[in-house]
């Protein structure tokens, strides 16, 4: 995607109590992309993870940290981390989790894709994979996929991902003010806009690993939130 200029990009972190984590990925990050710049979007975290932040800014030049007014939600930290990265110049932004889910090593996958719009991770696709999930985590999200991408026209296989790298004249021509959801709703959602937008999205395979360190915030309430949000979306597509 963009190779020629890889200090061009932004990955962007959002963190809420990921004390044990905010060090380790941004160090990998930072190890595995010199040239990137890294945001980490704290809401106010508890455990401190915001200070840490901090001192990790203050002793790198290419490490950010932007603090939000409590926890709002996964979709309203990258909004705003976007906004920030565009207000700013960044050519690609990049979607990351902050438990190492999501392998800083394999970013190089998504950036290296040329003509592309979006670039999705993909677990589902040849050449993807999921590690040390017990098999009732990988058919919800495969189910999850499956009826998101039916019902809502979408040709992609990993539809609820969320190691994405966006061009930001992608996110400028879609609605950013319009986008409202959360978790695993928001990567649909913001999916959707695209493919609607008409831009190219490409997936590329990862391998998505199980944190490690510190408590997972998936729950039943974020997929059935996710779910019912597809399912209105679907039926309002109809309608129009």
């Amino acid at each position: 995607m963009v190779s020629a200029l890889p200090n061009n990009v932004l990955v962007m972190i959002p963190t809420y109590n990921e004390r044990d984590n905010v060090e380790w990925i941004v160090g990998r990050v930072r190890r595995a992309q010199p040239d990137a710049h890294v945001l980490v979007v704290d809401d106010s975290s508890p455990d401190g993870t915001g200070e840490l932040a901090d001192a990790l800014a203050a002793a790198d030049e290419r490490v950010h940290v932007l603090h939000r007014p409590g926890k709002q939600g996964l979709g309203r930290a990258y909004i705003e981390a976007m906004r920030w990265g565009i207000a700013r110049g960044y050519g690609v932004l990049v979607e990351l989790d902050a438990d190492g889910s999501h392998q800083p090593e394999q970013l190089g996958r998504l950036l290296d894709v040329q003509g592309a719009d979006l670039v999705l991770g993909s677990r589902w696709i040849p050449g993807g994979a999921v590690e040390n999930w017990p098999w009732h985590r990988r058919a919800i999200s495969r189910v999850g996929s499956a009826y998101a991408r039916t019902v809502l026209g979408l040709g992609v296989r990993d539809v609820t991902g969320g190691y994405r790298a966006f061009q930001a004249s992608a996110l400028e021509k879609l609605d950013l003010d319009a986008v409202h959801s959360h978790g695993y709703a928001f990567q649909v959602d913001m999916l959707a806009r695209a493919v609607r937008a008409g831009l190219r999205v490409v997936e590329v395979p990862i391998t998505f690993v199980e944190r490690e360190r510190g408590a997972s915030k998936m729950s039943i309430g974020i997929v059935a939130e996710a779910m019912l949000r597809v399912t209105w979306w679907a039926i309002s597509r109809r309608r129009r």
